[in-house]
């Protein structure tokens, strides 16, 4: 196996790791940006990523001048990348010398120029139309990507995204079995709660209920706390049954 197939099989590896609970995007795409330098020909790798708010951050850079430089393109909301992003469309071997960058993105294109860079190339991370971030590929000379450096680094794009995004939806279902579990859990110490009332005031569940209820919207409190209260002895039940009830509810 050749250097670069061992490399790319790296990669994959990680992505493949990306599926277990303690992955760590920022680890994974710092070590892409490293992979993206061994695998292209290009000096430098930058790594924007939108959080839920539509707002770009770098999340990885090959070297500090990169991620300065990134820094750079947001503040001033301009460059290559940052266009990548909001359009879905790629900049190829983009010249930072050429006058057409040079007006488009003035403070972007001097200041890349005053790190070392004269070229660059802005690829989505995209999955089905949708658009996440950019990976940013800088050069220190002229020389545009080869065509199979530029379907390899879009390739290596596509798999970021999917790692991330997979991580996302892992995250996003975790938080949902979560907040399932609690719901189920509040009702059944709810349950409990309701059957403890019941037999200490001797009266219907639905009468305790009712009793229940009214005391905990008086009072502005969830029923699952205040159940959480009850069973766990910090609310005394005689404050709450002496609490005028203006109807024995039956609806639970």
């Amino acid at each position: 196996m050749t250097t670069r197939e061992q490399q790319l099989t790296e990669v994959f590896v990680e992505v493949a790791d990306s599926l277990i609970d303690d992955f760590d995007v920022i680890d994974f795409l710092q070590k892409l940006s490293v992979h993206c330098m061994e695998l292209l020909d290009v000096a430098a790798v930058g790594i924007l990523l939108a959080d839920e708010n539509d707002k770009l951050h770098v999340l990885a850079a090959s070297d500090e001048h990169t991620r300065l430089l990134g820094l750079f393109a947001l503040q001033h909301d301009q460059g290559p990348c940052v266009d990548c992003y909001h359009d879905g469309l790629p900049r190829i071997n983009v010249s930072l010398t050429d006058p057409t960058a040079t007006t488009r993105w003035p403070q972007f294109a001097r200041s890349a120029q005053d790190t070392g860079f004269v070229s660059t190339n802005a690829l989505p991370l995209r999955l089905r139309g949708r658009v996440i971030g950019a990976l940013s590929l800088f050069r220190a000379g002229p020389e545009p990507l080869a065509e199979q450096d530029l379907t390899l680094a879009q390739a290596l794009a596509d798999v970021a995204t999917i790692a991330i995004l997979q991580q996302r939806t892992l995250a996003h279902s975790e938080a949902e079995r979560d907040q399932l579990q609690y719901a189920l859990n509040s009702r059944i110490v709810i349950e409990q709660v309701k059957g403890i009332l019941a037999e200490r005031w001797q009266m219907s569940i639905d009468e305790a209920f009712g009793i229940f209820r009214a005391y905990a919207r008086a009072h502005n409190r969830k029923l699952s706390d205040l159940a959480r209260a009850v069973a766990g002895g910090t609310q005394g039940t005689d404050t709450i049954r002496a609490f005028p009830s203006r109807a024995t509810q039956t609806d639970s």
